[in-house]
């Protein structure tokens, strides 16, 4: 768990110790002897004057200028004390509040309410503070409302916490443990973890592209390397400023919460995978298809086409022919056109969405690569096979039939020809030094990408069956990289310090490794190396996974 200072006018405001909780002044603070804190400590400035030039004001400017988290940060110190904030966020949160706050309209006085890191005094105002909070992300906030046609803020304010009163002390005791994710009450000491980490994933997701099973060995890797790291859901989207790093771990989509959470990680400085720009490239075929031609990379035939060039996909490419759409994932917009009257009702169904349309030449191979890359080198490689009697990995049964897939075998990278994992980093690396599944094909020809992903399965043995733990402490290690490598240009960087005694913070799982041959579950008709047919679906196109008919795919 990372260190948190929480810098006050008086020790005693503080009277809530902790393990992993350091209490100082302003005035400590801001001298020489603060700077022997970790950079990867979490400031909590809890003084009773954050006015500019004030001690509170250099307390947040110090510990940014140190490379620390800090709540409330200088520029929202800033935009308090002179109101900036105020008028660009109140819209939002009188509408807000005008939507959830109940209260009777007769009240003649106006209402005040405190907000204790985002959890109010005032149950009506629940909905409203958290959003409030997050908006204006500082520790105490004190919400004056009045009746105007209905419920309105006339001002927020930040607060001290001597300003608190002492019936409230629990309620800010609670709302503290619940933003720093500890609880004061615990004894049990522990050295605090290096950093935070959130892994994104939706524990509903049908397809997701890691396993319960492969999260909890991302968790295990991260407390390996002295990282803490928490599964979150979209539900805290409110709470992501409480961690220094962020790992997608869920379908990414450009008109969905995923690209939010990126978005609102890569604004904040917080590493990231997957990033925004790979999401918003990786996520569009036409983009991809340019890009790979530009930098001459070697991809099937592609044709980008309206409605009124169709006739090219003949001309040009014969038939069989690929078709899809560009922003397709899943079984959704992938099709085979055998001939002109299939591909014209295909067309006809997808440019009811789409103004432009992929046609790829048909490659017929037994399997397709995947090559996992991560910062522009390649960390693992797979070939998933076709079905049975089926031109894709997966075949899609009718209503109420399980899906059919191929089987899966997992490589060392020095096995794999040398040809796929150069193609296939040099295609990753056009798009940055994420983590990507690149997908190829491989003929008498040569070696071809058929597409770049911006968050490939990593499952329990399928895609770790060669480096087993070691896969999941790569991609955790990365970020952990980048986490260091963000203190350390322009930025102090502090030696260790522990105000508790140097002990571990919790006991590493045991390594027990994973059978290789192990397959995923959901089929069960899978047999060892198998994945379920549904969950290979999720990120390889294979060409495909829609028959070749204008309504198929749908799962």
């Amino acid at each position: 768990m990372p260190l948190h200072v929480i810098v006050v006018d008086r020790r005693s405001d503080f009277p809530w110790p902790a393990p992993n909780r350091f209490v100082t002044t302003a005035k400590d603070f801001v001298s020489e002897g603060a700077r022997r804190l970790p950079a990867s400590a979490r400031v909590v400035n809890l003084c009773g004057d954050l006015g500019y030039l004030s001690l509170g004001y250099y307390a947040s400017l110090l510990a940014e200028a140190r490379g620390h988290k800090v709540i409330p940060s200088v520029e929202v110190v800033l935009d308090l004390h002179w109101k900036r904030l105020l008028r660009i966020a109140l819209p939002e949160a009188n509408e807000l509040v005008r939507r959830t706050f109940q209260a009777p309209p007769d009240a003649a006085a106006p209402i005040r309410a405190t907000i204790f890191f985002g959890i109010p005094d005032d149950g009506r105002l629940t909905v409203a503070a958290r959003r409030i909070f997050e908006l204006f992300r500082c520790p105490l906030l004190s919400v004056d409302l009045k009746y105007k046609n209905g419920w309105t803020i006339e001002s927020i304010e930040p607060i001290s916490i001597r300003d608190v009163p002492a019936d409230q002390s629990p309620l800010f005791a609670e709302a503290f443990d619940r933003y720093t994710r500890t609880s004061w009450r615990k004894q049990k000491t522990a050295v605090p973890a290096r950093w935070s980490i959130a892994i994104l994933h939706d524990p509903k997701e049908k397809l997701p592209p890691s396993s319960p099973k492969a999260l909890e060995r991302f968790v295990r890797a991260g407390a390996q390397l002295g990282c803490d790291v928490e599964l979150i859901t979209r539900a805290d989207y409110d709470r992501l400023l409480e961690f220094d790093a962020l790992f997608i771990r869920e379908t990414t989509a450009l008109d969905n919460h995923t690209y939010r959470f990126a978005k609102k990680a890569e604004s904040e400085g917080m590493p990231v995978i997957d990033d925004p720009r790979s999401i918003l490239t990786c996520t569009n075929k036409i983009y991809l298809a340019e890009l790979l031609q530009a930098h001459e990379v070697p991809c099937p035939r592609t044709l980008i086409l309206d409605r009124r060039r169709i006739g090219r996909i003949e001309r040009e490419l014969g038939f069989p022919a690929v078709i899809k759409i560009p922003d397709g994932s899943f079984s959704r917009g992938v099709f085979k056109a055998a001939d002109a009257a299939q591909l014209a009702a295909i067309a006809e169904q997808m440019f009811k969405d789409t103004d432009l349309i992929i046609a790829q030449e048909y490659m017929e191979t037994p399997f397709d690569w995947r090559v996992g890359v991560l910062d522009r080198k390649p960390l693992y490689v797979c070939q998933y096979f076709m079905a049975r009697d089926h031109w894709q990995i997966v075949k899609h049964g009718t209503a109420g039939e399980e899906p059919e897939a191929g089987s899966c075998r997992t490589l060392a990278i020095d096995a794999a020809p040398p040809k796929v994992i150069d193609i296939a980093t040099r295609a990753a690396s056009l798009i940055g030094p994420g983590l990507y599944g690149v997908d190829l094909k491989q003929t008498e020809r040569g070696v071809f990408v058929v597409e770049i992903n911006d968050n490939p399965n990593i499952d329990t043995g399928i895609e770790d069956a060669v480096l087993r733990d070691d896969l999941y402490r790569a991609v955790m290690g990365e970020l952990v990289r980048r986490l260091e490598q963000r203190m350390r240009p322009g930025k102090y960087r502090a030696p260790p310090f522990s105000p508790v005694p140097s002990e571990n913070a919790a006991s590493h799982a045991a390594d027990g490794g994973v059978d290789s041959d192990a397959s995923r579950p959901a089929s069960p008709a899978a047999s060892p190396g198998t994945p379920s047919a549904a969950r290979r679906s999720t990120r390889s196109e294979s060409h495909a996974a829609g028959e070749a008919i204008p309504n198929a795919g749908n799962n």
